[in-house]
């Protein structure tokens, strides 16, 4: 069982920046693949990026790619979403998934096949 801990999130205006960041640990395994996932009230979850450890491939949604970025520290075991430009749109909460699974083919795979995720982190931009 993966244990993910989350942390950062907040309130910002518009065109501000925040870094969401999550520990991986409680895992023997060494290659999966990790990422974020937002929910808004009364919308559906959207994928928002993932990286895969095995061949350190990312995904990015269309709907932010250029404006997050997602990184890993190997060492930390710890995944890092800079979030730039932040608008209205990007309220939700924020959720840092884990897939031990084979890589997948995009984001809308990835997310369908989490199998442990962190309690949620809110991101607030008004």
């Amino acid at each position: 069982h993966v244990q993910l801990v989350e942390s950062g999130g907040g309130s910002v205006q518009p065109g501000g920046s925040l870094t969401l960041s999550c520990k991986v640990s409680s895992t023997t395994k060494l290659t999966f693949c990790m990422g974020w996932f937002r929910q808004a009230p009364g919308k559906e979850r959207e994928a928002v990026a993932a990286h895969y450890t095995g061949t350190a491939t990312t995904y990015v949604a269309d709907s932010v790619k250029g404006r997050f970025t997602i990184s890993r520290d190997k060492a930390e075991n710890t995944l890092h979403l800079q979030m730039n430009s932040l608008q209205p749109e990007d309220t939700a909460m924020y959720y840092c998934g884990v897939d031990t699974g084979a890589p997948p083919e995009n984001l809308d795979e990835w997310v369908q096949w989490i199998d442990s995720r962190g309690q949620g982190t809110q991101v607030t931009v008004s």
